[in-house]
């Protein structure tokens, strides 16, 4: 099937980027920054929490695992409540009770409320994720110019995923508070800019009223099978509990689509899965992030437990991979418009499996410009590639009205697929550790875990192939609620 989307994008005026337009872009990449800074800093602060407020293991689990919880399980309502309250609204309250949320938990002190300030934390950029990007979208116009304005608002986050590495190695030797106190200034200046230059668009009209047995269902399901998920390996996978959980999450599915289709104004538009592209890019979603997440993981894991580096070494050792996705923020949408998104996908799925197939030869005692570095440097280049590719790919063609629904959607596929293949990933070492914790027999129960990584990012490349087939001249398919006719008319090659 075809879709505009996935065809290099016509020529078109040139549209001057004006101070306000930046200053927008700024203010929704400062929010994307914040999210993916926010998950890596805490990450390394964990020993210090733990130590400090006297949690065990399990809770200390749940610092992480409560912000993944609300954001995962909430994206569905976010996304939607952004096309129906009104995507300046919705973006600008939630970034305010993440300011509020941040500074809350840098001043408690006991573990429960920290989980609990984690927890709203989550629940905050569940709408200001979907709320950002459709700003985004709705504001630049579909081709070079969106596709830029995509590139460097989907780069802030992989910068603030390595930023925030090297910050929380710093300022965890002074106190992890700090890790939890920095994003509060950083949201608090974003709100007070975004208050006056984020566009006032317009709210859906007409919507037949609120969906609220889907939200409810939606969010219930959603947040259910993130709860099960992260459980799963501490009560196993064919325990009772995991086995009724997964039940139920089917059964709330199996009655949501139900509930779905018969809405005259859906928390999903189910149609919406009916094109190929936009199956695409969330399953791609799905599969690159959750490689990337438990490689990441397992790697930490690794140089640190293994190898004895410290966390500021290890944030540095993972620096060359966020500084190439940096560098190449502004370029790439240029990129996208040359070669079209499913190329890009290909390609950036096939660097990112490289890379990991590349690590499964490190040892105890490894050369970092010849054992790590190649690796770190394949996977910067195949997610500076993959990410902006995927999410220009999941937002085209879709009508404006629609846009925080898609991009919900996405978002949901990007956190539920971090969490499922994360809980596999580790289910997967878990059953090979070894009864004696020498380093080689540690690092030898590493490599299966690397090579489900591997895997997954070798699944989502022969995903991401299927779009590169050519389709029959002058069929129309339904791209998002809409009839569109192929792209021959403009001798354009058809491209899936």
């Amino acid at each position: 099937m075809t879709s505009p989307l996935n065809l290099p994008a016509a020529t078109s005026p040139a549209l001057r980027w004006t101070p306000r337009l930046w200053g927008t872009l700024l203010v929704l990449c400062a929010a994307m920054f914040l999210d993916a800074l926010d998950v890596s800093m805490v990450g390394v602060a964990l020993p210090s929490i733990g130590s400090d407020l006297h949690l065990s293991t399990s809770a200390l689990q749940w610092v992480i695992s409560g912000y993944i919880l609300g954001y995962g399980g909430l994206l569905l309502l976010g996304g939607r409540a952004a096309d129906l309250l009104g995507r300046r609204q919705v973006f600008l309250v939630a970034l305010g009770v993440f300011a509020v949320a941040s500074l809350l938990g840098g001043l408690v002190d006991s573990g429960p409320l920290l989980i609990a300030s984690r927890f709203v934390k989550g629940l905050s950029a569940a709408f200001t994720a979907p709320a950002g990007l459709s700003i985004i979208t709705t504001t630049f116009p579909e081709g070079p110019l969106r596709n830029r304005a995509l590139s460097i608002y989907t780069t802030c986050g992989a910068t603030g995923y390595s930023m925030g590495l090297v910050f929380s190695g710093l300022l965890t030797e002074a106190s992890w508070r700090l890790t939890m106190l920095l994003p509060a200034p950083i949201a608090l200046l974003a709100l007070l800019v975004g208050m006056k230059l984020l566009p006032r668009g317009g709210r859906e009209r007409g919507h037949g009223g609120y969906d609220v047995p889907g939200a409810v269902l939606g969010t219930a399901s959603m947040l259910l099978v993130v709860f099960t998920v992260v459980e799963a390996p501490q009560a196993g996978w064919v325990s009772a509990r995991t086995v009724l959980s997964f039940t139920a999450v089917a059964v709330m599915l199996a009655v949501f689509v139900v509930v779905e289709r018969r809405s005259p104004s859906p928390l999903i538009r189910l149609g919406v899965l009916r094109s190929g592209p936009q199956v695409r890019a969330q399953l791609g979603a799905l599969t690159f992030v959750g490689s990337y997440v438990g490689f990441q993981f397992l790697v930490t894991l690794y140089m640190q437990q293994v190898l004895g580096w410290s966390a500021l070494h290890t944030a540095l050792a993972f620096l060359p991979a966020g500084a190439l996705v940096a560098l190449s923020a502004t370029k790439v949408g240029a990129v996208i418009d040359r070669f079209g998104t499913a190329r890009l996908i290909v390609l950036g799925f096939a660097l990112m499996a490289a890379g990991y197939a590349l690590f499964l030869r490190v040892d105890l005692h490894p050369v970092y410009a010849t054992a790590i570095l190649p690796t770190m440097l394949l996977v910067g280049a195949g997610f500076a590639l993959t990410f902006p590719s995927l999410n220009v790919q999941a937002t085209g063609g879709v009508r404006e009205h629609e846009q925080g629904m898609v991009s919900g959607l996405l978002n949901t596929s990007v956190q539920v697929g971090g969490a499922i293949f994360l809980a596999v990933v580790t289910a997967v070492v878990t059953a090979h550790a070894p009864e004696q914790a020498t380093p080689q027999a540690v690092l030898d129960s590493y490599r299966p875990g690397l090579a489900v990584v591997t895997v997954i990012a070798v699944a989502g490349l022969l995903l991401s192939l299927t779009g590169l087939r050519r389709s029959r001249p002058g069929r129309s398919v339904v791209v998002t609620g809409s009839t569109v006719k192929e792209a021959t008319a403009e001798r354009v090659p058809v491209r899936d």
